[in-house]
């Protein structure tokens, strides 16, 4: 098998996942102190449950969505129209963010491997974040310049396991054939299944919060990012 390129998913993937589903409420509390100071706890429950919904439906449709449509939705069933006060809500949500999200320590050591045998490395992440949050955290990390080309759910029309997402990640590795591209994640629908549908080879890597999916099968199944290179080097053989 010729292999140009590997294309990763990030949230567990190529981060350490360690977020459940109750901290991520937590996670909206400072938001709803700018856009419910008296009611933190019930605003905090609204916007995570407008997040659900947002996500079910971008499941259910393929299409992406921002953080801005979600927490507009719920400063809408607020009350709130002050702009700055939205404003302040999203990036009081992403700063509580910043200090929880750890990429896998593992991670620069292997890019930097990808890069020493000559592939093309992307990023793929399904996100209502912008992207100059996930940027400034691999900038923060020092994984910006491993990763040739990214792309976020959220700038693009369509979420994974939509083939627009996967073909413009291919396009920013400049892979035209995708049976030449690798791509590594965790989730078996969004990432194993959708890039298995263009023809590309797959590698999972489980998550303990994402469940399998019965019938959906990886190439490949790796526990730790370092064994992702050895599996390359049985597929050059092929």
């Amino acid at each position: 098998m010729h292999i140009e390129a590997v294309i990763f998913d990030w949230g567990g993937t190529l981060t350490v996942d360690e977020a459940g589903f109750p901290e991520c409420v937590d996670r909206w509390r400072p938001a709803a102190r700018h856009l419910a100071p008296t009611r933190v706890d019930e605003g905090a429950d609204e916007l995570f449950t407008i997040e659900r919904l947002w996500w079910d439906r971008g499941i259910a449709s393929g299409r992406s969505f921002t953080l801005r449509d979600v927490v507009g939705e719920a400063a809408g069933a607020m009350g709130v129209v002050d702009e700055q006060v939205i404003a302040s809500a999203e990036q009081a949500h992403l700063d509580a963010w910043a200090e929880s999200v750890i990429h896998d320590p593992e991670a620069a050591g292997v890019l930097r491997e990808l890069h020493r045998r000559g592939l093309r490395v992307g990023l793929l992440s399904n996100t209502h974040w912008p992207r100059h949050f996930h940027e400034q955290l691999l900038v923060r990390d020092e994984l910006d310049a491993l990763i040739h080309s990214r792309h976020y759910s959220s700038e693009l029309e369509n979420l994974k396991p939509h083939g627009g997402a996967f073909r413009a990640a291919l396009a920013g590795v400049g892979v035209d054939d995708p049976t030449h591209a690798v791509f590594v994640g965790d989730r078996p629908i969004d990432d194993i299944s959708g890039a298995k549908a263009l023809g590309m080879r797959t590698v999972w890597r489980p998550n303990p919060n994402v469940p399998a999916e019965p019938g959906v099968d990886a190439d490949a199944t790796i526990w730790a990012l370092p064994e992702l290179l050895a599996v390359l080097d049985r597929w050059s053989r092929d």
